[in-house]
């Protein structure tokens, strides 16, 4: 018999083909993930996008936390109310109706229209909110983002329910509907950029967070401005940022290409107005700014002032 098989290319064993083979596919796998996002600063970073299964186990943490506080909350009133003798079922389930109907809201709002942009789910797994145009997170784009989630979770669900107790043709209507209303539910699923239907009206990403461990070239920067060089940096030019451009240069020292690090390097000096002295390279001066910015910001925080961005000059 003739062996059709396909002969070993010489000097690499089986083993090590599958290992390439299982590399290349998680490369694929993990370029389909990956988008780049172009910051007002001009820095393009590269994020990696948060995973159907990824958000879905987040989810799944915020819906026990939540339900946690309202039934905790729930248990403590019904034991207040019962020991001062009062009738508690009537205004128990009244109290757990409103109560939670806040609850399942602004949960979400509130964690991410943080400095975080991340509900407690969403930190556990290392993920947070991000704008799909590279601006700041706004409270709007929160807004939209999870008042949709009424129609993509409390619709299908309200169909459901319909669904067990109606009659044959009742029944029917309220599985198309379920049908329907699935788009909104599955949506996610089917597109590339693993979005709800509120992502998509807000104008939002839902991404791995960056890690928040500074690099050891910026620590060594810090310590050299501290400890004083040729960077020397006015209070006013670092005043001329916040802490949102403290953020994407340190993403930029991070991740970005050499061209992007020159790119910004001229941005940051034509606005602080300073001149490269001789043999200053971009990098340097990165690096040099990220410290000082990161200094005066810190020192501002002592004195209870917060600095958003460069757009806040209040006091």
């Amino acid at each position: 018999m003739t062996n059709t098989s396909a002969p070993a290319r010489p000097g690499i064993s089986m083993e090590a083909a599958e290992r390439r083979r299982a590399r290349l596919a998680e490369q694929i796998r993990v370029g389909k993930m990956t988008r780049t996002l172009v910051t007002p600063e001009g820095a393009a970073i590269r994020l990696k996008l948060a995973a159907v299964a990824e958000r879905g186990g987040a989810f799944m943490i915020d819906v026990a936390i939540q339900w946690a506080i309202v039934i905790g909350t729930l248990l403590g009133l019904a034991f207040l109310m019962g020991a001062m003798g009062m009738d508690r079922a009537n205004f128990a389930f009244a109290f757990w109706m409103v109560f939670y109907f806040f609850v399942r809201n602004f949960y979400y709002i509130f964690f991410e229209i943080g400095r975080k942009a991340a509900t407690p789910g969403k930190r556990a797994l290392g993920l947070r909110v991000a704008s799909r145009d590279g601006g700041r997170l706004t409270a709007d784009a929160v807004l939209a983002r999870n008042f949709m989630r009424e129609v993509e979770l409390g619709l299908p669900f309200q169909f459901l329910i319909m669904s067990m107790g109606s009659d044959q043709v009742g029944a029917w209507m309220a599985l198309m509907g379920l049908a329907w209303s699935g788009v909104f539910l599955f949506f996610p699923v089917f597109n590339k950029d693993k979005m709800r239907v509120g992502d998509l009206l807000a104008g939002t990403w839902v991404i791995k967070a960056p890690k928040a461990q500074l690099m050891s070239d910026i620590v060594t920067a810090v310590k050299a401005t501290e400890q004083g060089n040729r960077f020397a940096f006015t209070p006013q030019q670092a005043d001329a940022y916040g802490i949102h451009e403290l953020h994407v240069l340190e993403d930029v020292l991070r991740q970005s290409t050499p061209e992007i690090k020159q790119q910004v390097a001229e941005r940051i000096r034509a606005k602080i107005g300073w001149v490269p002295g001789p043999g200053e390279t971009e990098l340097a001066f990165l690096e040099a700014y990220y410290a000082a910015l990161r200094k005066r910001l810190e020192q501002r925080m002592l004195l209870g002032e917060r600095k958003s961005d460069k757009y806040d000059v209040g006091r």
